[in-house]
């Protein structure tokens, strides 16, 4: 592929582009010396590019290039003018689809499970602020690792704020996988359970189970902008504002070493000890050792008393 077919450049055009530039002017049996493509190839390449305004046709001196900065930034200047022209057409060919669309298409089933897996990544590719989401145990339609659209979104600058069911952090490497997300820039919050999965995309759509005591199932429902769909983000703001934040993953001032503020952080976000041992890879010895230390270094004698001192002392 072509690094400049985004602006309408292809592979050859690109080759016979990037060989003028080095040799400021080339007839067309020079570039055929040089590039070692056929002739009528490069013929078709030269005609390409005059016409795109990329290369000027000097006669005897041959073909001579357009400055880069000036003829290429025209082209992506132009791409872009076509970029925001199709998005918005692409808005207002939404706005006549939610209008038109009669009250009962505010919620839209669907059952087919790759339809319910391809729909659930292309809102997030279609994200344009904020994804919200909360995350249950045990995901299986879309495991964590598969969400794909989320890692791109967040490139994109688009917002990620999770609500995390406590008993999901005690899945297989799913601390690393948390770890991951808080380092691509997700917020993440804890809370004791999460009734119900589900996505909410911007302000315009909602996605989650049809059935919540089925979770092999991938019946699910799309919630379009509407009342229930207004319903379904205050509730989730009103979740997120008594869930705690996650403390795991995050840089602290202390005098705690990496390992012990993950143990310290899963503890407080409300794991077991053997869990917190499967998590981080440790034996059951260690992880008690490891508490046992860290109260010691807190003087205190209960792992209440720990959580407080974590708390002023920052190590969290």
């Amino acid at each position: 592929m072509s690094i400049l077919e985004p602006v309408g450049v292809g592979a050859a055009e690109e080759e016979v582009y990037r060989h003028l530039v080095t040799l400021r002017a080339a007839t067309l049996d020079d570039l055929v010396k040089h590039i070692g493509r056929e002739s009528a190839e490069i013929r078709a390449a030269l005609d390409g590019l005059l016409e795109r305004g990329l290369v000027g046709d000097e006669g005897a001196i041959g073909y001579v290039p357009a400055p880069p900065a000036l003829s290429l930034g025209a082209l992506i200047h132009q791409r872009q003018a076509d970029l925001r022209a199709a998005e918005l057409a692409v808005a207002a060919l939404a706005e006549d689809y939610r209008t038109a669309r009669p009250p009962a298409d505010v919620v839209e089933v669907l059952t087919d499970r790759e339809t319910v897996r391809r729909r659930f990544l292309q809102i997030q590719d279609a994200a344009r602020h904020e994804v919200r989401s909360m995350v249950v145990p045990n995901l299986t339609i879309v495991p964590h690792r598969e969400n794909t659209a989320e890692r791109e979104a967040l490139r994109r600058g688009v917002r990620y704020r999770a609500l995390l069911d406590r008993g999901a952090l005690a899945a297989p490497e799913m601390v690393t996988d948390v770890r991951a997300s808080l380092a691509a820039g997700q917020q993440i919050r804890v809370v004791d359970v999460v009734p119900v999965k589900m996505m909410i995309v911007d302000e315009e759509t909602a996605f989650l189970p049809l059935r919540t005591d089925r979770p092999e199932s991938p019946a699910s429902i799309l919630i379009h902008r509407s009342g229930l769909l207004a319903v379904l983000i205050a509730f989730f703001e009103t979740e997120w504002e008594r869930a705690v934040p996650l403390p795991i993953g995050e840089d602290h001032p202390g005098d705690l070493d990496d390992l012990d503020r993950q143990v310290l952080g899963l503890l407080l976000a409300g794991l077991t000890d053997q869990a917190v041992a499967g998590q981080l890879g440790l034996s059951l010895r260690t992880v008690h050792r490891r508490i046992r230390q860290l109260m010691a270094k807190a003087r205190v004698d209960s792992r209440v008393q720990l959580g407080w001192v974590a708390a002023r002392k920052r190590w969290v």
